[in-house]
């Protein structure tokens, strides 16, 4: 071979060509990111828009639906996956378009399209806040700032802007933001009664006071020399300042702000909460900038917080309750230690069969080579040093030995012929290099349909299968290029002399010379298999139905595996409609409850923050648990949240959700559709539905997404009465909102100048009952004398309490209501099963449907477009094995090889108690490679012996003699590799640990049933091609004299004696 040659000739350019490989791959392992996972860019667009103190079906009708309509209209829109919420005073989108969309492009689009609608919607609604969803952007680490002294405003302020200004600074830092925080705020209570003494509205009140306190520069003085601004002085300092405030004239008398409000520096009405072990806390949240590595800015984050520790008052601690930073770089580590440990297993295994350490050195060389050069690949490409790249590696380390061992065991063969070492590096190269290089084009065909998969998961899978392709095409250069040329100037003495010196050295000639004896047994094994065909064939059937049936009944299916992350989250409802209080005592007692477990470290809550897929309100909490370490803990995180459902269960008048998976985020695993036209519908059909999923084994925490229905105020005007007073509903409107719901009424600058909002409503204790709501005075006009006539609202309204719908969701622009619940116990795709039978016998009423959409449709969206990729990995494989082997018919007997791993891989995951998932799928797209490069070695051996003349049975056998030895290599080193993945252990270990022993299982079936089945199968289309020719031949006797045998049929036809490729 070209390569092969020129190597040997030129060594000193081989070897500056490797050193330049491993300098490049040092540098680019220096300069990666380091992340925990890929990055996955999707284009969805979140819109948050407020309208204050409207009602969720209000907020639907003159929110939602408009804007969706101009939504919809925008070209790109997935409207599959496109929802929206309607709260309590806030309206949520989350828009997805098609992967090809512009992200930047998309967010213009939607700002362009809801402009358009402006003019239709109130002017009350808040201008729309746009994000992008980004799961890169969740925090990376959350930091709790307590005291046993100081309040919470008092921590807000220390919180903001001193901890959150400096932790700013950090680079990498793009937000810091506090959650849970109390902020400073004018507030200007005003009492009902002094309104109506004064003839006065709350919405005059709120526009005297915003004339009243502004500052603005009106102008500039210029003169011949200088030029001055001119500034009007009119901002409000102090409370002081703000009573001054002339609101009216009321008979010859100034009335001032402070005659019917109370005026101080007080603190806003929270709507959020954050607890540290049931101790008020203010959270901080930080994320990441795009470019910047996890652990890197994680870091960075940890040495800013310990020197904020020293300036903040002595009674206040700030600590750090979450770090994605040091579990990044656990799990980084733990993933390069297998690489580490695999790679010494595998070196290992090749020194126990070749007997020689120059051997094992020379074959050894292909993997730091490879490795260290495809970071250079993996930086080029972008990514970062996250598990899925370095688990392609660990995952490659037998790979990439492969064909080392392959070059070095067949030139060691060849001096073992007696041919000098020169000689035997060229021709023992030459005669294999077509079979390896197959091999490897092979696997690379496997993994590239893989890697430009559309969609999600083709972003999940592109580092890892690309890693693998790179690296094994170094690998393969490096075999072709590295090992022959030191084969040929650093001989082993003891090769050549048929010598082994040592105890080592002599104990492992026996084993090799006990392990030729196998072989030449296992050509007995062969010959019976070859004159068994139809038991062969039977074999290679019954295992495949085998696994089918195996998984069918025993095993099962989930999208992620569960990993034991030292952490549980937990969901807490409390009925619609329940104030900040309430559910914080419910959140506290489900809270002391988790931490009187001795399992748990500590216990960090939030209220009223937005959670995934769900609008924010005070009536939910997310309490994380933090366990120890599990060497110090006795029970796993999966038992430990199974033991705190069913205690939990005894919490009243709230419902728990337990979330065990790992991977944070309060999504429900199964997330059952339910769309039609009416609410009231949908929600009966939406119980029934949930009853049925209740009753389902494994199916747990069973809830609506609607949150049911919550209590309700309606205000409805007397029409008569209203227009004899020329009372308006938009008069109503404007006394109600900054009564009720609080108006923002300017800027006040706070003693440490930090501008502060001037928030002015109603008294807390005119705001508790019913009927406070009637007694709000409305201004109608004025009477004979000119004075302002006041009427309560109950005079020309009736206030009527009812109930009313909590959420309204829509999905593609129908109305929705998702009935979800979480697995355990079982693995996702038995429950989905039951779930599936038992909902076959609900009737939906016309004009409803019912889907599956969460985990369970991500699963089937991978999957799927996993089997697709994989099916054009096959076709690549069958066109790069009719270009090695010039036949279109020889190919199928490799491909024959790829099923007989599944039965292995089933039995593996049902022995070790995994579940088919995306991580065992993995484990299954690599054995489609590996599978198929045993049998090329052993197929393309027998072709080279039958072409030179050999009988087909004999060369067969041989081959199978032959190549025994390396593919029991291969085999042995690709075990070794697996092994400290499939044991699982470290940070993040149970993660991958289904890949591992997936693998090792399909590799034990497949090697062992392609020795016996593909021979068998290779003789049987052999003899078919031949039979087939014959019959052609006699069909068409007049067209084909003349011509030769067939290339590659049953019949030998004369050959060179040595092979040059």
């Amino acid at each position: 071979m070209f390569i092969s040659d020129f190597a040997i000739k030129r060594p000193i350019i081989t070897v500056t060509a490797m050193v330049a490989l491993v300098v490049f791959g040092l540098v680019a392992l220096i300069n990666l990111e380091t992340d925990e996972f890929p990055d996955v860019q999707q284009p969805v667009i979140n819109v948050t828009i407020a309208y204050p103190g409207a009602s969720p079906d209000t907020v639907e009708r003159e929110i939602v639906e408009p804007i969706e309509d101009a939504i919809f209209s925008i070209s790109g829109v997935d409207g599959k996956k496109t929802t929206s919420s309607s709260t309590d005073s806030l309206a949520n989108f989350t828009v997805f378009f098609d992967f090809e969309k512009d992200i930047q492009e998309a967010s213009q689009d939607i700002r362009d399209a809801i402009s358009s609608k402006r003019a239709d919607l109130p002017p009350e609604m808040e201008e729309p806040i746009l994000t992008r969803f980004d799961p890169a952007d969740q925090p990376i680490v959350s930091l709790v700032l307590t005291s046993t002294a100081l309040d919470a405003p008092a921590l807000t302020l220390i919180a903001d802007p001193t901890v959150v200004g400096d932790l700013r600074s950090v680079p990498g830092v793009a937000q810091a933001t506090v959650v849970g925080g109390v902020e400073r705020e004018m507030t200007v209570q005003v009492r009902p009664a002094a309104l109506q003494a004064a003839g006065l509205s709350v919405a005059q009140v709120v526009a005297a006071l915003q004339a009243q306190n502004l500052a603005a520069p009106v102008g500039r003085l210029n003169s011949e020399l200088q030029e001055r601004t001119i500034r009007l002085k009119g901002r409000l300092e102090t409370p002081e300042d703000f009573a001054q405030v002339p609101i009216a004239e009321r008979n010859g008398r100034t009335l001032r702000l402070g005659e019917v409000a109370d005026v101080f520096a007080g603190t806003e009405e929270p709507r959020t909460l954050s607890l540290y072990n049931g101790a008020q806390a203010v959270g901080i949240e930080i994320i990441k900038s795009k470019g910047y590595s996890t652990t890197e800015v994680a870091d960075g984050v940890r040495e800013r917080v310990k020197a904020l520790q020293q300036r903040l008052p002595a009674n206040a601690r700030l600590e750090i309750v979450r770090d994605a930073g040091t579990r990044v770089e656990d799990s980084v580590v733990n993933v390069q230690e297998a690489l580490v440990e695999g790679a010494l297993l595998t070196v290992l295994v090749v020194f126990l069969f070749l007997n020689s350490w120059r051997s094992t050195v020379i074959t050894g060389l292909a993997l730091p080579v490879s490795v260290l050069a495809s970071f250079v690949s993996v930086w080029a490409f972008g990514f970062t040093l996250n598990t899925m790249s370095l688990l392609g590696l660990t995952l490659a380390i037998g790979i990439l030995i492969d064909d080392a061992i392959v070059v070095r065991e067949n030139i060691v063969r060849h001096v073992e012929m007696g041919k000098d070492h020169y000689t035997a590096a060229r021709e023992g190269t030459n005669e294999i290099g077509l079979a390896v290089a197959a091999t490897t084009f092979s696997i690379v065909a496997v993994f590239v349909p893989v890697a430009f998969m559309y969609g999600v998961a083709g972003q999940w899978f592109k580092p890892f299968a690309l890693t693998i392709a790179i690296s094994v095409l170094v690998s393969l250069f490096v075999s072709f290029s590295l090992d022959p040329m030191l084969s040929a100037y650093w001989p082993d003495p003891q090769v050549e002399k048929g010598e082994r010196r040592g105890f080592i050295s002599r104990g492992l000639a026996r084993f090799n010379h006990w392990f030729d004896r196998q072989a030449d047994r296992y050509k007995g094994v062969i010959a019976w298999a070859l004159d068994h065909r139809l038991a062969m064939v039977l074999l290679a059937v019954g295992s495949l139905v085998g696994a089918v049936a195996l998984q069918g009944f025993f095993g099962g299916a989930g999208f992620v595996p569960v990993s034991d992350r030292a952490e549980i989250e937990m969901l807490v409802e409390t009925p619609a409609g329940s104030s900040l209080d309430y559910t914080r005592r419910k959140v506290e007692e489900v809270s002391r409850l988790t931490r009187a477990h001795p399992e748990v470290a500590y216990t960090y809550t939030t209220i009223g923050v937005p959670l995934p897929l769900r609008s924010p309100g005070v009536d939910q909490a997310l309490v994380y648990v933090r366990l120890k370490p599990k060497g110090e803990r006795e029970a796993s995180q999966e038992v430990l949240g199974k033991t705190l459902r069913d205690e939990l269960r005894a919490v009243g008048g709230a419902s728990v959700s337990v979330f065990t998976s790992g991977f944070g985020g309060a999504i429900k695993s199964i997330q059952l559709e339910l769309r039609g036209p009416d609410s009231k519908g949908l929600n009966q059909v939406a119980q029934q539905v949930m009853k049925e999923v209740k009753q389902v084994p494994g199916a747990v925490d069973v809830g609506l997404s609607t949150r049911g229905e919550k209590p309700e105020l309606v205000v409805e005007l007397n029409r008569g009465v209203a227009g004899q007073l020329n009372v308006t509903v938009g008069m109503v409107a404007q006394s109600l909102r900054p009564a009720f719901a609080g108006l923002d009424s300017g800027d006040w600058v706070d003693p440490i100048g930090e501008t502060r909002d001037v928030m002015v409503r109603l008294a807390p204790q005119f705001r508790e009952n019913p009927s406070d709501l009637a007694q709000l005075p409305l201004v109608v006009g004025q009477g004979p004398t000119g004075a302002p006539v006041v009427v309560p609202l109950g005079q020309v309204a009736m206030v009527t309490q009812t109930v009313g719908p909590a959420q309204i969701d829509h999905l593609n622009r129908e109305k929705v209501i998702n009935v979800q619940a979480n697995v355990a116990g079982r693995s996702l795709s038995e429950v989905m099963g039951d779930v599936q039978t038992r909902l076959a016998a609900v009737k939906m009423p016309p004009g409803y449907e019912l889907s599956s959409g969460g985990e369970s449709a991500d699963q089937e969206e991978v999957f799927g477009r996993v089997f697709l990729a994989l099916g054009v990995a096959v076709m690549l494989m069958y066109l790069i094995l009719v270009i090695q082997f010039g036949s279109f018919l020889d190919p199928l007997a490799i491909l024959m090889s790829l099923p007989l791993s599944l039965i292995g891989v089933v039995l593996a995951l049902v022995i070790t108690g995994d579940t088919l998932n995306i991580m065992s799928l993995i484990g299954v797209i690599l054995l489609m490679g590996i599978v198929a490069k045993n049998a090329i070695l052993l197929i393309d051996f027998a072709k080279w012996q039958h072409e030179k003349g050999m009988p087909l049975r004999e060369a067969l056998i041989e081959a199978g003699r032959i190549r025994l030895r390396p593919i029991i290599m291969t085999t042995f080193a690709l075990i070794a590799g697996m092994v400290p993945v499939a044991l699982g252990s470290g940070e993040g270990g149970d993660f991958r640990a289904p890949l591992g022993r997936a693998v090792i299982g399909g590799v034990i079936t497949s090697t062992f049933l392609t020795l016996l089945v593909i021979p068998t199968v290779y003789e049987i289309l052999s003899d078919g091609r031949t039979w087939m020719t014959r019959k052609l031949r006699k069909v068409f006797k007049g067209n084909t004299q003349g011509h030769g045998p067939v290339h590659g049929g049953g019949e030998p036809r004369p050959a060179p004696q040595a092979r040059q490729d």
